[in-house]
């Protein structure tokens, strides 16, 4: 879903909302970090909120620094996944488990695991409350929690889910029903959506589609679909030069847009999906669907609403250069819950990370930051089951590409890297605080001219 570095993935590796209810992996028997538990301290030198791509790759840049016993994760989830093989997944071109780690194999050895769920944050005590009001108390505080996934905002889900017909990449309980959905598809609408919110990884939702049309091409049955991609936005891609490229190949394989269509309810007895014009207030518009693919709208998590690191809206409120707060120099940000403008993937949470780990050493050092945040974020756009387009770009939407070739081309090179090289790279690499991103490569590709 999204790229990581040269191509990584969608950053927020949390499963999202429970439609049901979760299996549970058992703990690796290794001693691989210090063991789960409500909170062993009740205070430490590095407190990090938060166990995705940017709570784990923190913490264990942070190890390095403070030591392992001074470095504390919270985090609830039992297991942790790299949610960028999940277009894969619901493509059929992967299996799910191999998206799926247990938390404590990947939390840096030695560093306390602490496995309950943020509830307020008191930035001006330097503490947060746990669950069951436990306090932790904090010198720095890293807060990478993430994204929220809100099916329930549109009308009829997440209950939807339980008919046929429709799945959803974003979820670990619905990435499987999405390919299910496109094996049983026969003859109808193929309907994708586009929510009216940020969303994490924002080139998914098409990724799928250009999937599901490669796939019923191959299975005879791409003459009787009708593919629509049903947006909120008025662009299919926010960088011009993707843009276009894409637009080509909606052009070419017989694709409807249809775009500020941004999908209000589902009536999935009938197989109905109801959209509303966000350019005609009040006019919706009611699709009869044979397959459907929600992205679901997308916020702040709960506990950010109102909190004092947090901007109007709920992202954390942090300098869009160095990452530190804007109005707490000890709290930093990183990942899918800030308020930086640029798009929300594992690719800007690799990047993101080398910053941070420079600007928290000078803050150490009661030094000003000097390294700078260029906005760099990456989205491998899968096009068929062996191609894609790396879209690789900054904070003005301006093309910032590794490979001096063309990347706007659909090539099988960057495919392998999407579905092979990169969750090598994630697991063995980012997660150990050891990948910040493409630059020096990009230097290097580029002569230094880049």
């Amino acid at each position: 879903m999204s790229a990581i570095g040269v191509v990584s993935s969608c950053s927020c590796l949390r499963p999202g909302v429970r439609l049901l209810k979760p299996g549970t992996q058992k703990m690796s028997s290794l001693g691989l970090h210090t063991a789960a538990r409500c909170a062993a301290r009740d205070y430490y030198e590095v407190l990090v909120l938060g166990g995705g791509a940017g709570g784990i790759t923190m913490s264990a840049r942070m190890k390095r620094k403070v030591g392992a016993e001074n470095v504390a994760v919270v985090e609830p989830s039992k297991t942790h996944y790299y949610q960028p093989l999940w277009t894969l997944v619901g493509g059929g071109a992967k299996k799910l488990a191999a998206s799926a780690r247990p938390t404590g194999s990947v939390m840096p050895r030695g560093v306390e695991w602490i496995q309950s769920r943020v509830t307020a944050l008191d930035p001006d005590k330097n503490c947060v409350w746990l669950e069951n009001d436990t306090k932790v108390s904090y010198k720095y505080l890293i807060i990478a929690l993430g994204i929220s996934l809100h099916y329930e905002k549109i009308k009829g889900l997440p209950e939807g889910f339980h008919h046929p017909k429709i799945g959803s990449n974003y979820s670990v309980h619905t990435v499987e029903k999405t390919w299910r959905a496109l094996q049983d598809f026969k003859e109808g609408n193929a309907i994708f959506t586009f929510p009216n919110t940020p969303v994490k990884c924002a080139g998914a939702p098409q990724k799928i589609m250009y999937l599901s049309e490669a796939y019923w091409r191959k299975t005879g049955k791409r003459s009787k679909a009708n593919i629509m991609f049903n947006t909120s936005l008025g662009v299919i891609f926010g960088v011009k030069k993707y843009a276009d490229a894409l637009l080509e190949i909606i052009k070419e394989r017989n694709i409807t847009v249809n775009y500020k269509c941004n999908l209000v309810e589902v009536r999935a007895d009938k197989q109905e999906a109801v959209f509303e014009n966000l350019d005609k207030p009040g006019v919706t518009e009611v699709h009869q669907y044979e397959m459907l693919h929600v992205t679901p709208p997308m916020g702040p998590p709960d506990v950010l609403i109102n909190s004092p690191v947090s901007d109007a809206i709920g992202w954390v409120d942090v300098d869009k250069e160095t990452l530190q707060h804007k109005r707490y120099p000890n709290v930093f940000g990183i990942g899918d819950c800030t308020n930086l403008p640029t798009s929300r993937t594992a690719a800007a949470v690799a990047a993101q990370s080398g910053v941070l780990d420079k600007t928290i050493s000078l803050v150490m050092k009661n030094q000003l930051p000097t390294k700078k945040y260029d906005g760099y974020t990456s989205c491998p756009l899968v096009t068929a089951y062996n191609k894609v387009i790396l879209a690789e770009f900054d904070y003005s939407a301006q093309p910032l590409e590794t490979f001096p070739i063309d990347q706007s081309k659909e090539r099988i090179t960057m495919y392998h890297m999407k579905a092979d090289m990169m969750p090598f790279l994630y697991w063995n690499a980012l997660l150990k605080g050891y990948w910040g991103g493409p630059a020096p490569i990009r230097k290097l590709m580029h002569l230094g001219f880049k």
